[in-house]
């Protein structure tokens, strides 16, 4: 009997080639996108999955207030907070601090024992604690996880990092020097290799160095690394016991806060600690200090109601499609009923054959995402190792869409055509229900108000994402190459700042390299020294929250950091970074002058330095981050030392012959280090990643969700212009025009359309107002978007259905008289 079922099945396809292309197109598009979007979505929401423990494992975050004002939201914290936790509260089995030196150093690695010596520079480096590996459940090619770590001077590598050195042999117990621009320099033992960090996890490193090293750095660092509680640049991780309420161990912070940070306490600043679940880092995280750009939550949402949107629009294509071919099953099914079918026989026909339509459309769906794969692995940033055929959610996925999607597009159709009496399906009287009517123009408005949703939505973070990105940020970072400053140097500080003028002296002789610029600060990174800032008529409680950093001479000039009030740091005056200063416009206003003239020449004190400082300046403000972060004020300074980075603005159509004389330059004044550069408008622009990532992928989806609803579109009108064969000939007898038949087949979907789009407007206007509520620099939503989506709609509209309308009133009226 079931075998029946299905050959009856796939006769009804092969006999309404149209409509079975249509539903299995529009299916398999729709099926294709959503599994695309849910490998997307399930990668983002997989950062951890791989830890054991992750329910239980905690990272501790940082907010600290100053003078009742939140200052900054930190990732990191400080050294003591992690070995307090684990002494004085019970419910912590484990605690693990790491001290991320690649990113806040240039460090050089080196294997010795080799004729010649292999240098790398990391910045994936980390000081960890014992308990780290363990903790966070990494397998290890060579070495015990749980002792590799535990003693002064050992390191373990990532297994990639291994093959760097040694290739393929075992390197336990063979040693690495570790060299950073601080002047610390440690021969290290390799006690471990651990597998490469998974690309789902917020923390990756390619090195990790015993957090006991540390210890060995002199009488201050038991202060420094150990259990101090001044500097904040440490990631602590706690473990709680199995059942333990976070929510508990939180309330217990405030107390261990006061009982070790008083000091703190007494410089009016309030340090909050909280625990942020390690699972939610990625998509939920908008801290300082994080280790690497995160995802959004907000993107995964959208893109997640996407899915599930373009899915039902395909089934709804399904649906429409089915019962308006009522009149043409009728006879079928009133034959079958006279011969003897019960009604629950025919239910499951036609079950079956959406089970069959599903199942084609699944296999075609298979298709479509080989071939996009490639493409979407692009557009979306999923790594291709996170292959979507190996996932164990996509064979579960497919199940559950075959028999939901076959359940759920075929119900319906079932019921509605199973109940067609024979009687009056025989003597050709069949009419279609009311009710039925108006779930199909219901199912109409529905598609075609996503539709316009999507466009509206689509334009606004294209529009969103071209606010940000072309805004002028208040400084010039085209044409800019930003070097790090070596990691190997001489102890002398003579020496080093002799180096470093034969960098820039050599660059500057260059014709094709405007300035050569140094600064402790780089645009696109946070700004982590701030400090409160006052004037002398000010109290301590009226002081202002500022960033710092320290430039060369030429930084602004390179930088086209514009000058407002009096002048910019001169060499030729003789300016040093511990007498005079520079303010931004914003600065100047917090302390309270309303005319920035007036900043000039006064005497700030700088109470953490005890010192005071002369406003010699007052520059524009600028972005110091992406426009997806509040800018706040800034306080420059110079003198003679050495800079972090070094940004050389050049002017050249051939950037690799300048990049070579750079390179070659960089060996002659700092021999030994390794050259790294980038570019500084890529590396700001890094930062707005996953924020283009959702644009594309919403727009890449929009159109899909678009063209499976035309596809219905389509389909519906060719079976409207069908059933009216007889009526457009008679009145083509009757003398209607073209245009008369046209604006009668057309006038019902285009009505409907119209309704989808009103519908559409209020609803999509509060989700993306919702949206771009996200961004403290934001644009508006155009009223005249929601204009155009709804003429783009209406357009596609009439393009979809022109075909079959011009088919049929162009057709001669004769031969649909004759048809019987």
């Amino acid at each position: 009997m079931l075998k029946n079922y299905f050959n009856v099945g796939f006769r009804s396809l092969l006999k309404n080639k149209v409509y079975s292309f249509i539903n299995i197109f529009g299916l398999a598009i729709g099926i294709a996108a959503f599994l695309l979007i849910f490998q997307y979505v399930t990668f983002e929401k997989s950062y951890e999955n791989f830890v054991e423990s992750k329910e239980n494992i905690y990272r501790v975050q940082l907010d600290v207030y100053n003078n009742g004002e939140l200052t900054y939201k930190s990732s990191e914290n400080y050294p003591g907070a992690g070995p307090a936790i684990l002494s004085d509260l019970p419910e912590v089995i484990r605690s693990a601090k790491l001290y991320n030196i690649g990113a806040k150093n240039n460090i050089v690695v080196t294997r010795e024992d080799t004729p010649e010596p292999i240098v790398f520079k990391h910045k994936k480096l980390l000081y960890a604690e014992a308990d780290f590996l363990p903790m966070f459940s990494y397998e290890m090619v060579f070495g015990d996880a749980e002792t590799a770590l535990k003693e002064p001077f050992k390191i373990a590598i990532s297994e990639s990092a291994s093959k760097k050195y040694f290739g393929d042999e075992n390197p336990l117990g063979k040693f690495l020097r570790l060299e950073d621009d601080d002047f610390n320099n440690e021969l290290c033992e390799v006690t471990g290799v651990f597998q490469d960090s998974p690309a789902n996890t917020h923390l990756k490193f390619d090195v990790l160095l015993s957090f006991e090293t540390l210890m060995g750095r002199g009488d201050y660092a038991e202060n420094r690394y150990g259990n101090g509680w001044r500097r904040k640049d440490h990631y602590t991780y706690v473990q709680l016991s199995p059942g333990t309420d976070p929510a508990d161990v939180e309330a217990k912070l405030p107390a261990l806060v006061e009982k070790y940070a008083q000091a703190n306490i007494e410089r009016n600043q309030r340090d909050v600690l909280l625990l942020q679940p390690i699972t939610d880092i990625h998509l939920k995280s908008r801290l300082t200090d994080e280790p690497e750009v995160h995802g959004s939550a907000d993107g995964v949402y959208y893109l997640s109601v996407i899915a599930f949107f373009i899915l039902i629009i395909a089934w709804v294509n399904y649906v429409n499609l089915s019962t308006s071919r009522a009149l043409d099953r009728g006879r079928e099914v009133g034959l079958r009923k006279v011969l003897g079918s019960y009604r629950r026989n025919l239910i499951i026909q036609f079950l079956v054959e959406a089970f069959v339509i599903n199942g084609l459309a699944l296999l075609l769906a298979f298709g479509l995402i080989f071939l996009i794969t490639p493409y979407f692995t692009q557009l979306g940033g999923t790594p291709e190792a996170y292959n979507i055929w190996l996932q164990p959610w996509f064979w579960g996925a497919v199940g559950t869409i075959l028999l939901v999607g076959s359940f759920l597009s075929g119900i319906y159709p079932a019921f509605v055509l199973s109940s067609f009496k024979p009687v009056a399906v025989l003597h050709g009287k069949l009419k279609t229900s009311g009710s039925g009517m108006i779930l199909r123009k219901a199912l109409v408005v529905f598609q075609f108000a996503t539709s316009v949703a999507m466009i509206i939505g689509t334009w606004t973070v294209y529009n969103q994402m071209n606010h940000m990105q072309d805004q002028d940020i208040g400084l010039n970072i085209e044409q800019t190459v930003v070097v790090e400053r070596p990691s190997k140097r001489d102890t002398s500080f003579q020496v080093v700042m002799n180096s470093v003028e034969s960098f820039k002296n050599g660059l500057n002789r260059e014709p094709d390299i405007e300035y050569v610029a140094g600064s402790t600060m780089l645009p696109g990174k946070k700004l982590r020294f701030r400090t409160p800032i006052r004037t002398r008529s000010q109290s301590e409680e009226e002081a202002v929250i500022f960033a710092a950093a320290w430039v060369d001479y030429e930084f602004a000039e390179s930088m086209g950091l514009e000058v407002l009030a009096g002048r910019n740091f001169s060499k030729e005056m003789n300016d040093h970074d511990d007498t005079v200063t520079v303010i931004t416009k914003s600065g100047a206003r917090g302390l309270g002058f309303r005319n920035i003239e007036e900043a000039v020449g006064q005497r700030i004190p700088l109470d953490i330095f005890r010192m005071e400082l002369k406003v010699i300046g007052v520059v524009e403000d600028y972005h110091q981050e992406s426009l997806k972060e509040q800018m706040m004020p800034v306080l420059f300074g110079t003198g003679r030392f050495i800079m972090d980075y070094y940004h050389v603005k050049v002017n050249t159509n051939n950037m690799q012959s300048t990049l070579s004389k750079i390179e070659n330059q960089w060996y002659q004044s700092f021999p030994g280090n390794p050259f790294e550069y980038f570019f500084l408008d890529e590396y700001f622009n890094s930062y707005y990643e996953s924020d283009r990532q959702f644009r594309d992928l919403f727009a890449s989806f929009s159109v899909l969700a678009i063209l499976i609803g035309c596809l219905g579109l389509f389909g519906l009108s060719s079976f409207a212009a069908m059933q009216k064969t007889k009526e457009i000939a008679i009145r083509k007898v009757l003398g209607s025009s073209v245009a008369n038949i046209i604006t009668l087949l057309s006038k019902e979907f285009l009505v409907l359309v119209g309704i989808a789009t009103l519908i559409a407007w209020p609803m999509v206007y509060f989700a993306m107002d919702e949206w771009l509520s996200n961004y403290p620099y934001r644009t508006e939503i155009d009223w005249w978007s929601f204009v155009v989506s709804g003429l783009a709609v209406v357009f596609v509209a009439v393009v979809t259905i022109g075909y079959q309308t011009i088919k049929s009133a162009l057709a001669n009226p004769v031969d649909a008289l004759n048809y019987e």
